[in-house]
């Protein structure tokens, strides 16, 4: 649940003080306002998820079609396949990741969010094209556990 009344004194603090940015953390919600261009923006509460326990299920989804884990996104936004336009995609079909690899990123409000494999395996399959809008929970990538 959005904090209207924190939103508004972060966004009077940044106006009050000039200072360019500034990132609260209030009951697992992360407000994050911005100065930008003598505009002030505020982007959108995330929530601050608790760390799960070993036993719950993976962030990537199996599907259980062909026995591949499927890379979801976990929010709106658009995907891009590389960190910036020329440079080379973080992955392709066929390369080996580990959990912590980089396989893209999703731009939300102006925020850039690298998205990790999260397993070990090889790519076989990427579902999204480069600057496609995205849906939370969306499937990315195709994984073959190794």
């Amino acid at each position: 649940m959005v904090d209207w009344d924190l939103l508004k004194k972060l966004i009077k603090v940044i106006k009050d003080e000039e200072i360019t940015g500034l990132s609260v953390e209030e009951n697992g919600v992360k407000y994050e306002v911005k100065a930008e261009n003598g505009k002030v923006v505020a982007s959108q509460p995330m929530t601050i998820a608790a760390p799960a326990p070993l036993a719950s299920a993976p962030v990537a989804q199996v599907n259980e079609d062909d026995g591949l884990i499927a890379i979801t996104s976990p929010m709106v936004g658009t995907f891009y396949r590389s960190p910036s336009p020329g440079s080379p995609s973080f992955v392709k079909v066929g390369d080996s990741v580990d959990p912590a690899k980089v396989v893209c990123i999703i731009e939300a409000m102006k925020l850039f969010n690298e998205i990790e494999a999260e397993v070990s395996g090889k790519i076989e399959k990427i579902l999204v094209e480069d600057g496609q809008p995205v849906e939370y929970g969306q499937k990315l990538m195709l994984i073959k556990k190794e």
